[in-house]
């Protein structure tokens, strides 16, 4: 491990952009939770909570990400896969870890790590999570997007990560990402073969990594061997503003109207943003002297049921 910790990772933090795609290298690898056999315990105890997602590798680049486990289900339990995850021919996701003791740790760790490099360029690191990849050789995770900052760490096996830009409207349209963010439906994101030509391709190996900025499309195709692969994702300040400006720019859309992409017409992205704002913190008063549960974008870890 060359001295290092095993939560650190090697990065130029003199020139890292939040909202650019980067490689870097890491240690995580190393970590005794991320061996194969804690994997199994950790996909028991999940897979009690229904915190595992899973399909076979017939899941092609154009399939829908999200309904993916039902169109390819994959049959198996998740000890069972996992533990012959090399001829499993299957795709297991062990979603929100930081809901296990033993990895919100591990999670707490990497994340505080980069987070004293991350707060001067982008603040206000909230939603933190965890989620561990485990897949057979060959398989491929379909093409989608996310509304977290991520760090995908490559720690056992090979694969190929295609991720594009989060500004590139002919991969992904800006109505597309308007109703993601308002609905977490990813339907009107469609692959094309011929987006590879636009794609950043990263083959990593143990040791390498990714880090994808939000709603930065990418889909992923395992090498010949199986795969572990772990991501630390966050919200922060901006991603929270970008999201409630496409979630005001959906209902827009609704009404007929088209407007300018986030972040090209600032005076309405300003009055939009403190409208939606507004609107989201009146409703958490009300839910909370209701006695209801809060959902908020602003709490410490990812709640556990949305994925």
């Amino acid at each position: 491990m060359n001295g290092k910790h095993p939560c650190a990772i090697d990065l130029d933090w003199q020139v890292f952009d939040p909202w650019r795609i980067q490689s870097f290298r890491h240690q995580l690898m190393a970590h005794p939770l991320l061996d194969i056999a804690s994997l199994v315990e950790l996909g028991q105890r999940l897979e009690s909570k229904g915190r595992v997602r899973t399909h076979s590798n017939d899941a092609a680049a154009g399939t829908s990400f999200n309904n993916a486990p039902r169109l390819h289900p994959n049959a198996r339990s998740a000890a069972d896969t996992l533990a012959h995850i090399a001829d499993a021919r299957a795709w297991m996701s062990l979603l929100n870890v930081q809901t296990d003791p033993q990895y919100r740790v591990l999670v707490d760790e990497m994340l505080d790590g980069i987070g004293r490099n991350i707060r001067s360029k982008d603040p206000g690191m909230c939603y933190r999570g965890g989620w561990i990849f485990v897949t057979s050789p060959r398989t491929v995770t379909p093409f989608h997007f996310d509304k977290e900052h991520n760090f995908l760490f490559q720690v056992q096996g090979r694969k190929k990560v295609y991720v594009w830009d989060h500004r590139d409207k002919v991969t992904a349209s800006e109505a597309a990402r308007d109703r993601f963010h308002a609905c977490h439906e990813r339907d009107l994101l469609e692959w094309s073969e011929a987006l590879r030509e636009r794609a950043q391709v990263f083959e990593l190996q143990p040791g390498e990594g990714v880090y994808m900025p939000s709603t930065s499309p990418h889909m992923v195709e395992n090498g010949d061997g199986p795969s572990i692969t772990m991501s630390f994702t966050y919200y922060t300040d901006a991603t929270r503003r970008d999201s409630l400006l496409h979630r005001a720019h959906y209902k827009m859309r609704k009404l007929g109207l088209s407007p300018a992409a986030v972040g090209e017409n600032r005076v309405l992205d300003a009055l939009l943003h403190g409208s939606m704002r507004a609107l989201t913190d009146g409703r958490l008063i009300v839910r909370r002297l209701a006695g209801r549960s809060l959902r908020s974008d602003r709490a410490p870890y990812a709640h556990a049921d949305v994925h």
